[in-house]
């Protein structure tokens, strides 16, 4: 059953138990985050992050400059700064199917068409119609696991400290070895999370139908990433997400 959800586009996909933190300055996400504050349960403090396809614009293009499956975001902590943006805290919950992408229009104060009440004293007058916010029709997607994963997990656990040798220590800030999770979809996500790979990879591992799928492209994805380190005596270039990933 669809359900409505605003988003939030990046240029690197969210995953599920990743913190991150983000600073809202446009006026689209700080009416989002007042609308997410005044929600009386934390649990309805929710939002999508999806990543933005290279070279890609999702207001002129909608669903076709973003991937398929983005993760939401439940508000953790939120502090409103002098010029009404805000510092907020976030979580990735749960990964969702994107379905359809509907720009919200955005009155000239940053509120939503309609709004009458919330205000943006900072926006510039001359800005008739600021950026809207898009809110996505989304299918949330359960996580299929099998009686193979502790298998999977157990080769994927070693091959990712293999890994995190070749890398000399690069990761070693992410997640500590006794942080290493014995669960495998815990653990799915945490290397999804981990490795330094292009987004396309990185959103390819996000993207999996099951647990040991995850599971099963990671293993080759570290396997190689660990030949070529050793081989090429280099590290990849790519930067090494900076979110550390929660293992609750």
């Amino acid at each position: 059953m669809p359900e409505p959800l605003p988003l939030f586009p990046l240029n690197t996909p969210l995953v599920p138990g990743l913190v991150l933190p983000l600073n809202i300055f446009e006026p689209r996400y700080r009416a989002m985050v007042r609308e997410l504050l005044d929600e009386p349960r934390d649990e309805a403090r929710e939002f999508g992050v999806i990543a933005i396809r290279e070279g890609r614009d999702p207001l002129r293009e909608g669903t076709d400059a973003l991937y398929g499956v983005g993760v939401s975001a439940l508000l953790r902590q939120a502090e409103e700064l002098e010029d009404g943006g805000f510092e907020i805290v976030t979580t990735g919950h749960r990964r969702f199917r994107l379905i359809s992408v509907e720009p919200v229009p955005m009155g000239p104060a940053g509120a939503h068409s309609g709004d009458v009440t919330a205000a943006d004293p900072d926006h510039d007058a001359g800005l008739s119609s600021p950026a809207p916010l898009l809110r996505a029709q989304v299918e949330f997607l359960a996580e299929a696991t099998s009686e193979s994963d502790a298998l999977l997990a157990d080769q994927v656990a070693a091959r990712f400290r293999e890994y995190r040798s070749a890398l000399g220590g690069q990761v070693q800030a992410t997640v500590g070895e006794d942080e290493i999770p014995h669960d495998p979809t815990v653990l799915s996500y945490l290397v999804t999370a981990a490795m330094v790979v292009p987004q396309q990879e990185r959103q390819q591992l996000l993207s999996a139908d099951s647990t040991a799928a995850r599971l099963t492209i990671a293993r080759g994805m570290l396997s190689r990433e660990t030949v070529l380190i050793s081989e090429l005596s280099a590290v990849p270039s790519l930067d090494i997400p900076g979110a550390t990933p929660s293992v609750n």
